[in-house]
C-alpha cells in the first residue's frame, strides 16, 4: 500500500447510491477524507447526509463507483474483512440507540465485550471514558433515567470505547440544547487532537459557524469543499483535509 492509500481514511470515486430501485439519493460523488481531519458535513434535510455517512461506516454499498475504506476497496473485499473495517468506525446516532434495559456502564461496555475484551480492562476504559464525558457518577442509571444531553454523550463513550480512526456522527446535536451542542462538539475535538478523523452531520449552520473546521457540502445529492463556511479556491496541497478529486 502507498503513502496516499495509508493517509487516506476513506475515499469515494464517481459514487452514486439508490436504495432498491428508487432514485439516485447520491450520485457523482468525489472526495478523499485524510487522516487526522476533522470536519463538518452539511446541508438540507433530504440532502443524502446520512446515505453519504452510511457508505462511509460501511451499512450500504454504492450502487457504482468505488469507495475505499482504510485503502479497502469495499465492493472488491471479502465479506469476512469488514466487521475488522467496522471495528475501526466508531459511529454516533441521531436516535442514540441505546438499550434500555441495559445500564450506562453496560452499554458503553457493549463493543469491548463482543470483542472479546478482558473484564477489568473493559471496566477500566468504561469509568475513564464516563469520566472523561462527565458521567462518572451514572454508571448504574439506566437510559430511561437520562436527558437526551447524557443520553448523547453515553452514545460518544459507546462509539470511542474502542479507540477508532474514524468517528462518524450523524447529527449528534439535533436533539440537545445549544450548550449541550457546543461540549459534544468540543468532545469530538479532543478526539481529534489525538489523531481520531472525525466526520459530523448538521444542518444546524450556526454551529458550524462557531467552529473552525472544514466544511463538506452536501446538495441535491452532489457535494463541495468549503473552509468555515465559504467557498474558497482549492488546492490539492492542502494537506490532511477533505479534497475534491
Amino acid at each position: 500500500m502507498n503513502q496516499t492509500a495509508q493517509t487516506e481514511v476513506v475515499r469515494l470515486d464517481g459514487v452514486a447510491m439508490r436504495y432498491a430501485t428508487g432514485p439516485e439519493v447520491l450520485r457523482n460523488i468525489d472526495f478523499r477524507l485524510d487522516a487526522g481531519s476533522y470536519h463538518f458535513l452539511s446541508g438540507p434535510s433530504g440532502a443524502g447526509k446520512t446515505s453519504l455517512l452510511r457508505l462511509m461506516y460501511l451499512a450500504h454499498r454504492a450502487s457504482s463507483g468505488t469507495v475505499r475504506v482504510f485503502g479497502h476497496d469495499i465492493a472488491s473485499s471479502p465479506r469476512r474483512s469488514l466487521p475488522g473495517l467496522r471495528r475501526r468506525i466508531g459511529v454516533v446516532f441521531q436516535d442514540f440507540r441505546l438499550l434500555d434495559h441495559l445500564s450506562v456502564r453496560d452499554n458503553v461496555a457493549l463493543p469491548l465485550r463482543i470483542a472479546g475484551v478482558d473484564e477489568p480492562v473493559i471496566q477500566s476504559h468504561v469509568a475513564e471514558l464516563l469520566n472523561w464525558v462527565g458521567l462518572g457518577n451514572q454508571l448504574e442509571s439506566k437510559p430511561t433515567t437520562l436527558s437526551d444531553g447524557e443520553k448523547q454523550r453515553v452514545a460518544i463513550a459507546r462509539a470511542v470505547i474502542g479507540r477508532p480512526s474514524l468517528l462518524i456522527a450523524d447529527e449528534p446535536t439535533a436533539r440537545v440544547d445549544e450548550t449541550q451542542g457546543v461540549r459534544i462538539l468540543r468532545l469530538f475535538e479532543e478526539l481529534n487532537r489525538i489523531g481520531t478523523t472525525v466526520v459530523v452531520a448538521t444542518h444546524d449552520q450556526h454551529l458550524v459557524d462557531r467552529f473552525h473546521h472544514r466544511v463538506l457540502r452536501l446538495e441535491d445529492g452532489r457535494i463541495t469543499l468549503e473552509r468555515d463556511g465559504r467557498a474558497p479556491a482549492l488546492t490539492r496541497e492542502a494537506g490532511r483535509v477533505a479534497t475534491p478529486l
